[in-house]
């Protein structure tokens, strides 16, 4: 019997840590076909999600996947990330958290060898197409314009009541 991996416990494990202890828990994601993000803010192949409660809505920790909505320039989206593409989960406010190896396009444990023809297809990668928030003109808030952050800045989440 293969053993079950530790990954999905310490994800949990450290967003449980920099939740109670008042921090922001970031997770840094490898993105790959089976990954579900907006890909106008992926960069080099990765992706820096802010997963705090108020960033995020119905979000759910399994031992295969983290999945949640969150709103990214005004629009809510699904997001979707493999624990075997977990790059690391930190504290933003002081960097302290775990990294992991990606361990891209592996499965977490099979149970029982499936045979070929019962094998689901892999999920493909798309891009989702980003529709602009409407757009007050007495709203004295930041326009972005629906633009992904300028080279070199690092995305964020940011709550809109």
């Amino acid at each position: 019997m293969s053993e079950i991996s530790t990954k999905p416990y310490m994800l949990r494990a450290i967003y449980e840590w920099c939740t109670d202890c008042g921090y922001t828990p970031y997770l840094a994601v490898k993105v790959d076909a089976a990954t579900q993000v907006p890909m106008e803010y992926v960069r080099k192949g990765e992706i820096v999600l802010n997963i705090s409660f108020g960033a995020t809505s119905g979000l759910k920790m399994d031992n295969d996947a983290i999945h949640f909505h969150a709103r990214f320039g005004g629009v809510s989206r699904e997001i979707y990330v493999p624990v075997n593409n977990v790059m690391a989960i930190y504290a933003n406010e002081n960097g302290q958290g775990m990294a992991f190896e990606p361990l891209l396009g592996q499965a977490t444990v099979a149970k029982t060898p499936a045979p070929v023809e019962e094998i689901a297809p892999v999920p493909t990668l798309s891009s989702v197409p980003s529709a602009p928030a409407p757009r007050n003109d007495d709203d004295n808030g930041p326009d972005d314009g629906g633009e992904p952050p300028k080279k070199g800045s690092r995305p964020t989440l940011t709550r809109i009541k």
